[in-house]
């Protein structure tokens, strides 16, 4: 179709920021899911100019931590990673944390949807190993808010 620009989403929440924010036409959207490593990997047998991956605080986390199935069943949230980048709370506290939302909601200021959204770029990026691809990564709240985006 000639798109220079496309977007693979965990959910149709942060599809519909995606798509709001870069503009894009309905058929710049593909279907994802959890399925984030497939995607990547056929971008990098069959590049595009952009790709951006957008999702929620807990799959993007996912990512970060080198997930390619973000899939609950498949792949969990390692509360210790997120902890290591949260200095101001106390570690048992995140330790202690039912979901990567909850994290989220703890870190009140902290930088650390943007540092989630960086590392899942480095994740992104080496899936991508060197294809003609510019990557961004774009986390989005369950409002349907950008928290933060990366790349």
């Amino acid at each position: 179709m000639g798109l220079s620009h496309v977007a693979g989403c965990t959910g149709s929440t942060s599809e519909d920021a995606v798509r709001a924010h870069f503009g894009l036409p309905l058929e710049a959207m593909l279907d994802m899911g959890d399925f984030a490593g497939g995607l990547l990997k056929y971008l990098r047998s069959h590049p595009v100019p952009r790709v951006t991956i957008g999702g929620g605080f807990g799959k993007i986390t996912k990512l970060a931590q080198g997930a390619l199935d973000l899939h609950s069943g498949r792949s969990q949230v390692e509360l210790e990673w997120l902890a290591a980048r949260l200095p101001g709370l106390p570690r048992e506290m995140v330790l202690a944390a039912n979901t990567a939302q909850q994290v989220l909601e703890m870190a009140g200021e902290s930088n650390i949807a943007m540092q989630v959204a960086e590392e899942a770029l480095k994740t992104v990026r080496g899936v991508l190993q060197g294809a003609a691809v510019k990557a961004d990564v774009m986390i989005v709240s369950r409002q349907g808010g950008i928290i933060a985006h990366a790349g």
